[in-house]
């Protein structure tokens, strides 16, 4: 048995760092663009509803229903990747979805405004799970924290290079005759489009495919992989239709609502909750500030994911970030204090973005083959539920029993994420990886912890 791990073995460390220089550019570009076309609802959340004439709930509604059609097609969207390619399929994805998010300028009336939403929810389907998939074909376990912390970058500079951005087209409300958050859908469509065509030509479905690595390159990286998959066959369900009732899939998958839950009942609102802080309309002073929470949330990632890597402490690391980001989400309901409050939605934002990249290393360290790409779409699908209810289950919280309740049970939806993801080492025992230098040889890592 080789006693060197991976992490440690020179020659596919930098094998993965030509990868990650290659192939994270363009996937957090594609990142940066999904993330912005869902947050770009909540920069547009007041002229739109002004214009449109809109309620609070069937904004909520709106806001919810993209991910019912997000969804029901994850896991054919995977089951079809792994049929035709990651190049074919995650262009189409983006410009199918870029197209449709263009068409949102004519969201005008509730019923278009649903309509709309649930086309881009299908037409968006696949794309996360896909690159999360995609990105196992590259990149060994010991190396995917980080690396996932790479792509995850794209939600955080969503917001801190989107937000001024969306709100500089809120205040050119009248441009060509259109309203400012109309330029906003036109603009973020069409650059969709664009980056969806240009991954079609740039991207390779694998290694063994890819002409810009060399031969020995190419060996030293499928032999760690090929060495991993055979760890993993022992562990993974067989099969698309085994793993998505796989109990420890379903277990991952309810922590992931949980993740999601969090994320998106904050980020619909986020701007406004700013807007009302600094007692600003939502423009591009309230879109500068919002700045400020992703750029903690991009500090968090960048060094949580290396420090899980280097640790191998996976499981303590996610849920202490997720545990913050629940302080962070109440705390901002109830702080007065404008700095305090912003200080609060920053460790939020932090605590809910970060643990994401370290989270995913968990799935799919045991999961290979048709049952990593259900598996993983499956656990994403679900998270994707979270989407749709926090933003509904928020405003009838707050009808309910107050301004603050939505935001503390929020806050606590994310703790109890947090005790189901330390709880998780009793659930999935510890995960086996390989050193990468010999074909099949096999060992503990500290991913299990």
């Amino acid at each position: 048995m080789s006693t060197q791990n991976s992490a440690h073995d020179p020659a596919l460390a930098a094998v993965v760092r030509k990868v990650t220089r290659r192939l994270i550019p363009i996937l957090l570009l594609m990142y940066i663009l999904a993330f912005l076309d869902r947050a770009n609802l909540g920069f547009a959340k007041a002229a739109f509803q002004a214009d449109t004439g809109l309620s609070d709930a069937a904004y909520a509604l709106g806001a919810g229903i993209f991910f019912l059609g997000y969804a029901a097609f994850e896991v054919p969207s995977n089951l079809i990747m792994r049929r035709v390619g990651a190049k074919i399929w995650l262009a189409r994805i983006m410009v199918t979805w870029g197209i449709v998010s263009t068409l949102m300028m004519f969201a005008t009336t509730e019923w278009a405004f649903y309509i709309l939403r649930v086309l881009l929810g299908i037409t968006e389907a696949g794309f996360f799970p896909g690159v999360i998939m995609f990105l196992t074909y590259w990149i060994p376990l010991n190396y995917r924290g980080r690396v996932n912390g790479l792509f995850y970058f794209g939600a955080p500079l969503a917001f801190i290079l989107g937000g001024p951005m969306s709100g500089l087209l809120l205040d050119l409300d009248g441009l060509g005759g259109l309203a400012g958050w109309q330029l906003m859908f036109v603009v973020t469509g069409l650059l969709t489009i664009i980056v969806g065509i240009w991954a079609f030509f740039y991207l390779d479905n694998g290694p063994t495919t890819a002409k810009w690595l060399s031969g020995g390159e190419r060996t030293v990286l499928m032999s760690a992989l090929d060495s991993e998959n055979a760890a993993k066959a022992e562990h993974s369900p067989e099969g698309a239709m085994r793993s998505i009732t796989n109990p420890k899939v379903l277990y991952f998958a309810c922590i992931y609502f949980t993740i999601q839950m969090s994320v998106y009942g904050i980020t619909f609102y986020l701007p406004t909750q700013i807007a009302e802080i600094v007692g600003s309309g939502v423009g591009l002073k309230v879109g500068l500030l919002t700045a400020v929470p992703w750029g903690c949330a991009l500090i968090a990632t960048f060094v949580l994911s290396r420090l899980a890597d280097s640790t191998g402490q996976r499981r303590l690391i996610a849920a202490s970030a997720l545990g913050a980001a629940g302080v962070g989400i109440v705390l901002s309901g109830v702080l007065d204090n404008p700095i305090l409050a912003l200080a609060a939605m920053s460790l939020g934002a932090a605590g809910f973005i970060s643990v994401q990249p370290v989270f995913w290393t968990l799935p799919t360290s045991f999961l290979v083959g048709a049952a990593a790409a259900s598996g993983i779409a499956f656990i994403n699908s679900i998270g994707s539920l979270g989407g749709f209810v926090a933003p509904i289950a928020k405003n009838f919280a707050e009808e309910q029993f107050g301004p603050t309740a939505g935001l503390t049970m929020l806050a606590t939806i994310a703790f109890g994420g947090a005790v189901l993801i330390f709880a998780s080492k009793w659930i999935v025992p510890a995960i086996r990886a390989t050193d990468g230098n010999t074909t099949g040889a096999r060992q503990l890592v500290n991913a299990g912890k």
